[in-house]
Parts: structure tokens; C-alpha cells; sequence
């Protein structure tokens, strides 16, 4: 069952606190009376809407559709009317509220007509088509747009991997669901591999996950998928990371600013393979995904929620909270954030919620000065200089952390977990993250408004130029016709005008000619002649530039 599995540098064993939740079967949750619905619950530019206050919604209907490249669509949950369109509280880092859908539910959770995709039947490009208005993203964190990662890629992809690993503690929806619907996960791969031209699948899944394993392995002997490994890997934080899981079962190392793609590879979490699975076999867009509640509540459980589902909800379906409670994080304890009101719905990016006691979750120490220990650069699974890129980071020095490859960190949490000066190293990270982002978008503008400005110029000039020069052209052809005397001293005066007009033009282009090209090599006269051809391009080549 299981192939090669490669070394990975960095990473380290948290306790797992897995087994008080995936003991239990999957657990279905019943209608609720309200959903909430957020259009932003991806990466990218939030879903258009395409509802008001009043209307009747069917559950599937499409009541947000993607906007721009990076985007997903949001359909209804269930059947009802929309009784609102404002900002909510929502499961972000932030904290801050965002636009939902409010839909009060009629109990009938009627749905439209879904109808499936005879997938074998299309080409890659018309499949995507196909995928986009179907609301998948990546459930496996970083819940990017799967129509995007789906489409065809310049680059070909040789290798789709299945990301089952699951390596953050307390999470195990990915595990529950590899028990129970193996079959259906890799039906899903199965279209996956299809839609990028992938020659092979390889499933890969955590050492502490065997009834998973064993359950995929027995599907794919099922299905009788002969291009298709599931490869079982040494359980170690952060093994799940698209990149870490990528050089673990192919040995090959992603390089420094690319990604898996970049090197012939696609990543997806079995998750987002099974609700391909629904959308294409059965027509049914993302409605809903599996949340593990554990924590102190009364019975830690898996749920099968639909988008929308308040997570307080979710918490009492797991018994409740236990005494002395003390709030609640959205994924695991390396990588999640703190959530603010258990009011906010469950989104695509919801796997987990945690409830925190003190005894579980004691209060953060106080940060005292970093001791350069180099603790962190053994546990970093990136190779990075965490220390390094913390100095420059706190000092706002951020170009030097750029040098120290700081967009390459994953911001897995391993640093911070090990730091015995209890720095929050990673919050450095994504604030000079932020920084640097911002100010490349910054500098992208400036350079695209030089250019349209350039090019707005180029264009004033030629016209100018080239008016002059026809004016002229006519004013020859009259006197040359007759149509106004030889002798006519007005008439001379506006030729002579014309004709300085015409001269200076020309001077004015010979002036723009490129000076120094002499003796140039052939690669430095052929740039010279590229930018000669845009220079006198005719007017409707850059019209639309300036």
C-alpha cells in the first residue's frame, strides 16, 4: 500500500488530541431555521449578489456568482426567503463583520434541479467551464477557488496529489470522512486527474490515521484505479503543507517563490475531491462540508454542517459547553485564529472549532527578548532563518526580511511553538507580509499609470504630427488644382505656415530617433527596433493604453 516516502527538513510532534473526536461516526446536522451566508468565503474577490430582501430561494440556487478570475460562486443552503442583506459576524482572523445573505428557511428544503455532468464526455477546458458556478474551493485552509486550480495549465501536470495527512492536532473531518466515503474521495480524484491530464494520483496520508488508509487503499482497489498510490507518512507537523507533502512522496522540492504547479504537481485535500464528487456526479454545488467540534464540550463529534449553520449551533449538537469554557479557535492551534461570536457561520474554510478551557489552553506567556537560540530554525520546515526574518520583520526593515525569503514561510507555527522566549513570531511574519504585499501592489499601480502615461504622450505627439502633415498634404493638392492663386499673398502666407509645420514635425521625429546605436549587437538592435515599432505604431494600437 504504501511507496517511497522522502525526508523533509523541520517540522516537530504536538499532542495530538485526535482520539477524542474521530470515534464517533459522522453526524448529519438537521435543518436550521436561519442561514447566514457570507459572499466572501474564499480567497479572492468576494461572490457578486444576485439577491435583495423578499426573494424566494431554492436550496442550490445560485444567489452570488464568482467576480473576476479569483472567485466562487455562493448558492442557498436550503430553501426560503432572504430576509436580509448585511454585514454579520464571521469566522476571520480579523474579527471584523462581512456581507452575508441572511435566508430564513420554510422547512421544505426544496432544491433546484440538479443535474449532473457527464464529465468523460467533455475536454478539460469545457469541464471547467462547467465547474465554475459550482462554488468549489480548497477545504484543506487556504480555500482557493477549485475551478481555477482545475484549469488547464501552461505548465503540465504529470502528478495530481490527494492531501489526507490532516497533521494539525484536534482536526480529524478529513479522517472521518476518509473512513466512511473513500469511495466517493477518489471518484472525485478521479475527475480531478482528468481535468488537469494527470498520468497519476498519489493519496497522501498521516502514520496515525490507519482505518483512513486502509479504507482508501480498499477503494482503489475497488474502483480498480491501477494509476492511483496511497502512501502512508510519518506523522509529523507540518506534513499536511502542500509543499512539505509534495517533496515527502516525490522527493521533489518546490522552489524558492513558486508552487507545486510550477513543477509539473497539483495539490488538492480529499475534502475538496469529495464535494467534486457531488458536484459532478450528482450536480450539486457546495452546500455544505464536514467541521470537527472538540474541545471542552460535552461530546467531541464530527458534523456534516451546510454553509451558513451558525457554529453556536454546531457546539450544542456536540453536547454543549463544558464549565469554565474559556473561547473558542476556528482550525487547529498552530495555524488557527481566535473567534469572537459563535453567532458567525460555518464557511467553506471551517474545519474545525475548538473549544478552549485553561487547563487545555493556558493564557500566552509574555514575550521576553529572543535569545537567538536558533530553536526555530530546526523546526522550520521551509529551511528559512525565522530569528532573521523576526529582527528585520519587528524593525520594519522589510526589505531584508524579503532577502531572507520571508513570502516563503507558511506560517505553520512551528517557531513560535518551539521559542522559549515565547515570541509570537509568525504575527511578525504576516504584518511584514502585509507590508511587503502592499507596497509591491503600490509600485505595480505606479509603473501602469507611468506606462499609460508614456503611451498617452507617444500618441498626442503622433497626432499632432500627423495632422500637421496632412493639413499640409491638402493645402499642395489646392494650390496645385488651381483652387487658390499662385499669387494670392494670404495663400502663401498659410503655405509657408504649413510647410514651417510640416518641417519642424519632421525635425521632431528625427530628433526622437534613437541616438548611440551604433556598432549594436544583434540581440541590442533588435530591442532597438521593438521599441521603434511600438513608438510609431499606428493610433488605434494604443488607443487603449492611453
Amino acid at each position: 500500500m504504501s511507496g517511497k516516502v522522502y525526508p523533509i527538513p523541520g517540522g516537530l510532534h504536538p499532542a495530538e488530541y485526535k482520539d477524542i473526536s474521530n470515534d464517533r461516526p459522522i453526524l448529519v446536522a438537521p435543518l436550521s431555521e436561519r442561514y447566514v451566508v457570507p459572499l466572501r468565503q474564499h480567497i479572492g474577490e468576494p461572490a457578486r449578489l444576485l439577491v435583495k430582501p423578499g426573494y424566494s430561494v431554492l436550496k442550490g440556487q445560485l444567489i452570488g456568482a464568482p467576480e473576476g478570475r479569483i472567485s466562487a460562486a455562493v448558492h442557498a443552503p436550503t430553501s426560503g426567503r432572504v430576509i436580509a442583506v448585511e454585514p454579520r459576524p464571521v469566522a476571520h482572523p480579523s474579527g471584523l463583520p462581512d456581507q452575508c445573505v441572511v435566508i430564513e428557511a420554510d422547512g421544505q428544503d426544496t432544491a433546484v434541479e440538479m443535474q449532473p455532468i457527464a464529465w468523460r464526455d467533455l475536454i478539460p477546458c469545457e469541464l471547467h467551464q462547467r465547474l465554475a458556478n459550482m462554488g468549489l474551493a480548497g477545504q484543506g485552509g487556504a480555500v482557493f477557488p477549485s475551478h481555477v486550480k482545475l484549469a488547464p495549465s501552461p505548465i503540465p501536470i504529470e502528478t495530481l496529489i490527494l492531501n489526507g495527512a490532516e497533521c494539525e492536532p484536534w482536526i480529524t473531518c478529513d479522517d472521518r470522512l476518509m473512513r466512511e466515503r473513500a469511495t466517493e474521495i477518489l471518484q472525485g480524484a478521479e475527475i480531478m486527474r482528468h481535468a488537469l491530464g494527470a498520468s497519476r494520483i498519489l493519496v497522501g496520508i498521516e502514520d496515525n490515521k490507519p482505518e483512513a488508509a486502509q479504507a482508501m487503499q480498499a477503494a482503489c482497489d475497488q474502483l480498480k484505479l491501477g494509476n492511483a498510490e496511497v502512501t502512508v507518512v510519518p506523522t509529523r507537523y507540518p506534513s499536511g503543507g502542500a509543499k512539505q507533502l509534495t517533496q515527502l512522496l516525490t522527493g521533489l522540492e518546490t522552489p524558492s517563490g513558486k508552487i507545486s504547479t510550477d513543477i509539473g504537481i497539483q495539490v488538492f485535500n480529499v475534502g475538496t475531491a469529495y464535494a467534486l464528487y457531488r458536484a459532478v456526479e450528482l450536480g450539486e454545488p457546495m452546500l455544505s462540508r464536514i467541521v470537527t467540534i472538540t474541545g471542552h464540550v460535552a461530546q467531541p463529534v464530527n458534523i456534516e454542517a451546510r454553509l451558513g449553520t451558525p457554529i453556536e449551533e454546531l457546539i450544542r449538537l456536540a453536547g454543549g459547553e463544558l464549565p469554565e469554557a474559556s473561547g473558542h479557535l476556528i482550525g487547529g492551534p498552530m495555524m488557527g485564529f481566535e473567534l469572537n461570536d459563535t453567532a458567525a457561520p460555518v464557511v467553506k474554510a471551517v474545519n474545525c472549532v475548538i473549544t478552549k478551557n485553561l487547563a487545555l489552553f493556558p493564557h500566552h506567556p509574555p514575550a521576553m527578548p529572543c535569545i537567538r537560540c536558533g530553536q526555530c530554525a530546526l523546526v522550520c520546515p521551509a529551511s528559512l532563518q525565522p530569528f532573521e526574518m523576526y529582527w528585520h520583520a519587528k524593525s520594519k526593515n522589510f526589505d531584508k526580511a524579503r532577502a531572507y525569503a520571508l513570502l516563503d514561510c507558511i506560517e505553520c507555527g512551528c517557531c513560535s511553538h518551539v521559542c522559549p522566549s515565547h515570541i509570537p513570531l509568525v504575527d511578525f511574519y504576516r504584518f511584514a507580509k502585509s507590508e511587503i504585499i502592499a507596497a509591491d501592489r503600490a509600485s505595480q499601480a505606479s509603473e501602469i499609470a507611468r506606462q499609460r502615461h508614456e503611451f498617452q504622450l507617444l500618441r498626442q505627439e503622433r497626432e499632432k504630427r500627423e495632422k500637421a502633415e496632412r493639413l499640409g498634404k491638402k493645402a499642395t493638392e489646392r494650390l496645385d488644382s488651381g483652387a487658390v492663386a499662385a499669387d494670392d499673398p494670404e495663400a502663401a502666407r498659410k503655405k509657408a505656415i504649413l510647410e514651417g509645420a510640416i518641417e519642424r514635425a519632421r525635425q521632431a521625429k528625427e530628433a526622437a530617433r534613437p541616438q548611440n546605436t551604433e556598432n549594436l549587437t544583434p540581440e541590442q538592435q533588435q530591442q532597438v527596433d521593438e521599441i521603434e515599432a511600438r513608438r510609431t505604431a499606428p493610433p488605434q494600437d494604443t488607443e487603449t493604453q492611453a
